[in-house]
């Protein structure tokens, strides 16, 4: 192959990989077939799997092209080849552009054999027919995934190849190709592997990957791993109903704001609690929306006209790990040292207050 070929096969190579596996790059310029049909696929927000349906079918469509666009190219990089001509061309590159044709045709057969009966035929149809009740179908499975995924609460982390989300009631991994999925009342989670990376593109700190092998007890599903940073860990688990065993006994190195929440949780249990009058109903934490509020700010650090705390005149409106949030988010990232002493205002009426001011309500 002369310069040309050899340039343009080179320069080809470097594109090809960038278009199946984008990074941040590319995908801030609009080079993937989620933004190139971004018209034809919806909104993911509005209705995901639907939405994952067409991805999924159009990516595998737009991925069999690559080998018949290298021979397209060569025809003007390597003219002396004469590939434009068929008959003309050697006996190697009548076989590829063969295969570079058929390629692009089964995968198009493919998709048209999905898309029928309202895309009945797809795998992640299957995939989602085996979660339904047997009076329903694989439709109001993508329903109730459609309506979790829209929620707020939800935990999602991952690149667009290779997305993590936790529902309510699924756990769902994304990949290029296809997405599995579990039903979180059916599943055990194992750490399988740990992997520590010095550097990576968003930290100059080293970071640590969990792996984490999901397993149902529903035969049909199969299982599958996740992948994620351990300072997500905690968060994940969280957002899980099923435990998280250790296999490989790993030791997971949590993020700095929750191992500050633990022991934040530590101290304000061990402070004099709050009981709260008979006729006062809590309602749920304003932060989360979630658990009911279980923390009232009283000044206990000192007497009332001494120091920097203040009293909070506020009724109850906070759980313990929100309000143990808001306290972490206000502190000096670069002076851990300084958190568990320090003064923050009250999240409502903007009162100082300490650790020691923090009471549970009994």
């Amino acid at each position: 192959m002369e310069s040309p070929a050899v340039t343009f096969t080179l320069a080809y190579v470097v594109f090809a990989v960038c278009f199946v596996f984008p990074p941040d790059e590319v995908r801030s310029a609009g080079l993937t077939v989620q933004s190139l049909l971004s018209a034809w696929l919806g909104s993911e927000d509005a209705a995901f799997v639907q939405y994952h349906l067409r991805r999924s079918t159009g990516t595998l469509l737009a991925h069999s092209l690559l080998p018949l666009g290298y021979y397209l190219g060569m025809c003007f990089a390597a003219p002396e080849k004469h590939l434009c001509f068929f008959y003309l061309a050697s006996k190697e590159w009548k076989t590829f552009l063969f295969f570079a044709v058929l390629l692009p045709a089964v995968t198009s057969a493919l998709a048209y054999y999905w898309s029928r009966k309202g895309w009945n035929n797809h795998p992640l149809a299957r995939t989602l027919a085996v979660h339904a009740l047997p009076q329903s179908g694989w439709r109001a499975v993508a329903s109730s995934i459609n309506t979790e995924f829209r929620r707020i609460d939800k935990f999602a982390t991952g690149a667009p190849g290779a997305r993590v989300i936790v529902t309510d009631t699924w756990v769902i991994k994304v990949t290029t190709y296809c997405l599995h999925v579990a039903q979180q009342q059916d599943i055990h989670l194992t750490v399988t592997d740990s992997r520590q990376h010095e550097l990576t593109p968003d930290s100059n700190v080293p970071v640590q990957f969990l792996t984490i092998r999901v397993s149902s007890i529903n035969p049909y599903v199969k299982a599958f791993d996740i992948r994620l940073n351990s300072t997500e860990y905690g968060e994940l688990r969280e957002k899980l109903r099923a435990p998280i065993s250790n296999a490989a006994n790993v030791v997971i190195h949590q993020s700095l704001s929750d191992l500050f929440l633990e022991t934040f949780t530590s101290l304000v249990e061990i402070n004099q609690p709050y009981h709260v009058p008979s006729t006062q109903e809590l309602e749920p934490c304003i932060g989360c929306m979630q658990t009911i509020a279980n923390i009232k700010l009283i000044k206990n650090c000192q007497e009332p006209n001494e120091g920097e705390c203040q009293q909070c005149y506020c009724r109850p409106m906070w759980c313990l790990t929100c309000m143990g949030k808001w306290f972490a988010s206000r502190q000096d990232q670069q002076h851990p040292e300084t958190w568990l002493s320090s003064q923050v205002p009250c999240p409502t009426c903007r009162a100082k207050f300490c650790i020691l001011d923090v009471c549970l309500i009994r």
